[in-house]
């Protein structure tokens, strides 16, 4: 614990703890985006590999809160709904995984941030991309595959996932579920995969476990929020966040 204590000043750990808060808080209303607000709001006043170590935990407490609002049933449906997407994307990921090497960052995240930035510009703009409610096996594999790719490649797997439910035009609490159930099992893929890494590891789990309880408390107050909004409403903030996250991916891009 001393070593967490030393990791940042009373300041530094004032601008953590607010960064946790308000990344709940988008979650809370999105259901998705709270490792992209994490890492880049940590970062500006830790280390890269903190920032990733401190988003861990708060990403799965609150993944798993998310995906089990309705109920255990509910989310169990969303994981069976999704299973051709969920297998692809794992097998796709191990294997790219093992790209990562080999193909350049920057080239990876514009070819994921420059489709993600035209598909919510264009919907916000009225000319939405539109999947069928109930694709067939082969065209969610592909996506799954895709998404399973760029998440082993760049660690970045949200914003595909999103766009795919919301080109669906899924209702909203069914498309919280079923990112809470993706987003639950990446996360604690993520957390195994950091502890073979060293970057979770018994220093610096204390720094996680502090930052979960403003990250809860965020999306408590994201979720009364998200309850109160209609459809049209939820659609529209969640292809802002997605604007915004494929800005951020292009800008990490940009500057190589």
């Amino acid at each position: 614990m001393d070593y967490v204590v030393q990791i940042a000043s009373p300041s530094a750990w004032i601008i953590m703890l607010c960064v946790a808060f308000f990344a709940g808080l988008v979650k809370g209303v999105v259901g998705f985006s709270m490792p992209m607000v994490m890492v880049s709001g940590l970062g500006s006043v830790v280390s890269a590999e903190m920032a990733i170590a401190g988003m861990i935990l708060p990403a799965l407490v609150t993944n798993l809160w998310q995906a089990l609002r309705q109920g255990p049933r509910a989310a169990w449906t969303a994981i069976i709904r999704f299973r051709v997407f969920l297998l692809a994307g794992v097998a796709v990921l191990i294997f790219a995984a093992q790209l990562v090497a080999i193909l350049p960052q920057n080239i990876v995240l514009l070819i994921i941030g420059v489709p993600i930035l035209l598909f919510a510009l264009s919907s916000l703009l009225g000319r939405p991309l539109r999947f069928p409610p109930n694709p067939s096996p082969f065209a969610e594999g592909l996506i799954g595959g895709l998404t399973g790719f760029f998440g082993g490649v760049s660690g970045v797997w949200g914003a595909t996932t999103v766009a795919m439910l919301t080109a669906q035009h899924i209702n909203k609490n069914e498309q919280m579920r079923i990112q809470g159930v993706i987003f639950g099992l990446g996360a604690v893929a993520l957390m195994f995969a950091h502890m073979a890494s060293g970057v979770f590891r018994h220093e610096t789990a204390p720094f996680s476990a502090l930052l979960v309880v403003p990250a809860v408390i965020g999306i408590g107050f994201g979720f009364a929020i998200q309850d109160r909004i209609n459809q049209t409403a939820f659609r529209r903030l969640t292809l802002l966040v997605l604007l915004l996250a494929g800005g951020n991916l292009i800008r990490r891009g940009l500057m190589g």
